[in-house]
């Protein structure tokens, strides 16, 4: 391992103070950087643990919407009444992802900061436009069935995010609230994370030396069901080969509003809004459900392994849906 400076900061400005130096990064729960710096991927010169700066308060609003610090763990997230009344397709979510042990360490701001599994960026060997701008994209011709996406992708990369946690946000609909050199701002969750273009360096919307001090989840849609529906390998420890976040709203048989996004089929988590419009005003059978399911994945690019994403995918939208509306026919 190489070496590195360490700094504890006892509150958000020593952190940011701290953050500024080059190849600087923020270490909460480390579930993430501990193992690429390990595999030497992530090269820090500088780790400044931000435990102790008070980031740890989930609160609920006057409007109904949470507002989440960014080292809440993903255990107390999941297991938050409120959270489990008002939102159960984020605690669904969490824990459908990782082990409990993972989940008790993982942060909230850890798990949107969290990067792509892509066997060829961790490997530190293959050549991969991640790590390397410029050097190519393995997974192209490679191994590509499990971790990569069919949405959002390009020539550089088809990695595909990994969390679980942020499906049910971009469902939710969410805003990340950060501090930096410059002050604090604001970006919308579906801003957050970007898609790899000619830059899949560049994975979020963070400037440098940039910290997220919290998340503002929005109000509940009232009176809807949601869930979140994840489809894997096998059902301990396993990143999603396809999943969904659904909130839906309903008046007798009729869907009055909807919010879907993906997982495990995206670089990014994705919003599938050409799906959600289909739904509102249609009444809730298959036909319905299948029509949303065919618009959310229209824009796929699929590869030579991992096709069969994009029909699973959409067995997930309708089964989820199938599941939330109680099976109307």
């Amino acid at each position: 391992m190489r070496s590195f400076q360490f700094d504890r900061a006892a509150s958000t400005e020593q952190a940011l103070k701290a953050g500024q130096s080059n190849q600087a990064m923020y270490l909460a729960g480390g579930t993430t950087l501990l193992d690429l710096v390990k595999l030497d991927v992530m090269q820090p010169e500088r780790l400044v643990d931000i435990n102790r700066v008070g980031l740890n308060r989930l609160e609920r609003q006057d409007d109904g919407s949470v507002r989440i610090g960014a080292l809440v763990t993903n255990t107390t997230l999941a297991q938050d009444n409120y959270i489990v009344q008002a939102y159960p397709v984020l605690s669904q979510a969490l824990l459908a992802g990782a082990t409990t042990q993972l989940r008790n360490k993982a942060t909230t701001a850890g798990n949107v900061m969290q990067r792509v599994r892509c066997h060829y960026f961790r490997d530190n060997v293959s050549p991969c436009n991640k790590r390397k701008p410029g050097s190519g994209c393995s997974a192209i011709e490679g191994d590509h069935r499990s971790v990569h996406a069919v949405l959002g992708t390009s020539q550089h990369c088809i990695a595909m995010h990994p969390s679980d946690m942020c499906v049910a946000m971009a469902a939710i609909g969410a805003t990340v609230h950060v501090q930096g050199p410059k002050g604090e701002r604001t970006i919308d969750f579906l801003d957050f994370h970007l898609r790899p273009g000619d830059t899949p360096e560049r994975e979020h919307a963070l400037a440098p030396g940039e910290l997220i001090t919290y998340i503002t989840l929005a109000p509940p849609l009232a009176n809807s069901l949601s869930g979140y529906l994840k489809l894997r390998d096998r059902a301990s420890y396993q990143f999603a080969l396809a999943s969904s976040a659904i909130i839906v709203q309903l008046q007798g048989d009729r869907i009055t509003d909807a919010r879907i996004a993906l997982g495990g089929v995206g670089t990014k988590p994705w919003r599938a809004h050409e799906a959600e419009q289909s739904l509102r005003g249609q009444p809730a059978n298959d036909e319905t459900f299948r029509r949303a399911a065919q618009l959310a994945l229209q824009g796929a690019t699929p590869y030579r392994h991992n096709a069969y994403k994009i029909p699973l995918a959409q067995q997930a939208i309708v089964r989820n849906l199938q599941t939330l509306t109680g099976g109307v026919a």
